[in-house]
């Protein structure tokens, strides 16, 4: 196989990069030429005592990873594949509390207790408030005439999702909006979030769902939070373990479905024919296409646990290894002509919710369903919305987000 001629220097977790643009094309190169890529890094830039990681580009070595958590672990060095360089190993380490950087056989005990939040009875539970919630949230935009589509549209339901499923008060949902925010935008200058107000934010969205699982041990109510951490006779959740599992629904659940909700729409308004398609039409496999198009997280990873080897590339036994979901949801191998934006995909394999294994997205299911009432809510009461601006990207290492999205209502 011929090198990737990729520039001197080039990271695939460089935020500055996806400040700018998902590096698609370097992608489809790596894929062609080096499907499983070293990429060299300065030493503990990514907060890492190493010196790069690799990179897996491929949708079926995407999956081979995702589904031998015994060769790579997401607990060693969590799953996170790029920190602040100032964060310290034990600030690392706390994050391993977190479902998403666990390994079974503790990942299946907490995963099986949770789950119980996430079945089709509980999800259909919240439809009608939800729908009711999407069109008070598209009426509010319209009343505006024009705006930022990412804080009047795409930020509000997966906040008020979460919240309902766990039975947040209203008058506390901002509050947990806002520590959200600044959990995950320490890499935006702009934003003015240190790692230390993002500390601090995570620490207090955890005090407050350990508070209210406290409440919830004390006096059970029939609501999904008493069913995590009072169920009699079944394994529970401890107070400690839910105020972590609460942090990872408000980056886990809010901020991914926020931006494939914006870059949905976008797609839409730079697709006009597929707007005008779903207008018509409302076909059932649009969500899965707005993730695939969207892939809301670039990368998640991996380290090695012994010495393996995947896609011709030998990696040794401690290497970090980087899952690129948006490499795997544009494979040509995969999907036909993945450069298009195409609602009535069908079959769609995408990773967007995972490479499946056990981390799969425990909330796909409450994903699209916000996504299908947010979208047929826009095309019933705003039809004619336009674009009035270019989407401006959050400065991230990892996630594909927009934080500004101007538009006119219609």
């Amino acid at each position: 196989m011929p090198c990737p001629a990729l520039p001197e220097g080039f990271d695939f977790t460089d935020p500055d990069l996806y400040q700018s643009r998902v590096p698609l094309p370097e992608f489809a190169q790596l894929r062609r030429t080096a499907p499983v890529w070293w990429n060299a890094q300065p030493h503990g830039i990514a907060g890492f005592d190493d010196d790069g990681y690799w990179v897996v580009t491929r949708h079926e070595d995407v999956k081979e990873v995702s589904t031998k958590p015994d060769i790579f672990s997401a607990h060693l060095n969590t799953s996170i594949i790029r920190f602040h360089p100032s964060m310290t190993r034990d600030q690392i380490d706390v994050q391993k509390l977190i479902m998403l950087n666990m390994d079974p056989p503790e990942h299946t005990r907490v995963r099986q207790i949770v789950q119980r939040g996430f079945t089709p009875r509980a999800i259909r539970a919240l439809e009608d408030a939800l729908r009711d919630r999407a069109a008070k949230i598209v009426a509010e935009a319209r009343r505006r005439g024009s705006g930022d589509f990412v804080t009047d549209i795409a930020c509000e339901l997966p906040l008020q999702a979460i919240a309902e499923l766990i039975g947040i008060p209203q008058d506390d949902r901002a509050r947990i909006f806002d520590w959200s925010n600044k959990m995950i935008a320490y890499d935006d200058p702009e934003l003015a979030i240190t790692e230390e107000v993002g500390t601090n934010a995570a620490m207090e969205l955890i005090s407050y769902a350990m508070n209210l699982a406290a409440d919830r041990k004390e006096c059970p109510a029939k609501d999904i939070v008493s069913r995590l951490v009072a169920a009699e006779d079944e394994g529970n959740l401890g107070s400690d373990e839910f105020g972590f599992f609460v942090l990872l629904l408000a980056v886990a659940g809010n901020e991914t479905t926020r931006n494939a909700i914006t870059h949905g729409m976008h797609a839409f308004l730079t697709h006009p024919e597929q707007w005008e398609l779903y207008k018509r039409e409302r076909p059932d496999t649009a969500a899965e296409e707005i993730v695939r198009w969207a892939t809301p997280v670039v990368s998640f990873q991996r380290t090695a646990t012994r010495d393996t080897t995947l896609g011709g590339a030998r990696i040794a036994k401690g290497q970090r290894v980087g899952i690129f979901y948006s490499s795997a949801n544009n494979d040509p191998e995969v999907f036909d002509h993945p450069e298009s934006f195409d609602i009535t995909r069908d079959p769609n394999p995408h990773l967007g919710f995972g490479g499946g294994g056990p981390h799969f997205c425990l909330g796909k299911s409450l994903a699209v369903l916000e996504i299908n009432l947010i979208f047929q809510a826009i095309a019933d009461a705003m039809p004619d919305i336009s674009l009035t601006g270019a989407p401006r990207r959050l400065r991230s290492a990892w996630l594909n987000g927009v934080k500004e999205l101007r538009v006119q209502y219609g």
